[in-house]
């Protein structure tokens, strides 16, 4: 069984079909990790939430993304308490909330685990995403960078 490309992309015969399902699911991991949270009219909850915190100062000392007060109609007030190194077995950090999104998107995936760390002389967050591809058993892994903003 093959899978839908994404992003997608439509052919003669219509929508491009993945038959690797490791990158199949990379693809997808890869488009909520870099998908704004409530930047989708069909479902808003969908993306990772630390993208639309992209233009927020971050604060190197604490870990954090600096709250510069006022009113947030985004929602986004409880943010700012989050660290932003850290496992998904922490609750008050960005990588339990990456894997909430990305179990909660990503049914192929069971078992999943988020670490992020921040490398403050690079000025990147390496993020890593392991866990079980339900269908087959096997081991996961998908690892990417984001660049910090300054």
């Amino acid at each position: 069984m093959s899978n839908l490309k994404i992003p997608l992309e439509i052919s003669g015969k219509g929508l491009l079909r993945e038959d690797n399902l490791k990158q199949s699911i990379d693809s997808s991991v890869n488009m909520i990790l870099t998908t704004h949270q409530y930047s989708t009219p069909a479902d808003p909850h969908y993306g990772f939430v630390f993208m639309n915190m992209r233009f927020e100062i971050f604060n190197e000392n604490e870990g954090v993304v600096y709250h510069q007060g006022g009113a947030d109609s985004r929602g986004l007030a409880n943010m700012y308490e989050k660290k932003i190194s850290g496992s998904s077995k922490n609750l008050n950090t960005f990588a339990a909330e990456l894997k909430d999104t990305i179990a909660t998107y990503e049914k192929r995936l069971s078992n999943v685990a988020v670490t992020m760390t921040y490398i403050r002389e690079e000025r990147l967050i390496y993020v890593t995403v392991k866990g079980v591809i339900a269908s087959i058993r096997k081991d996961y892994t998908y690892s990417t960078t984001i660049k910090v903003w300054k």
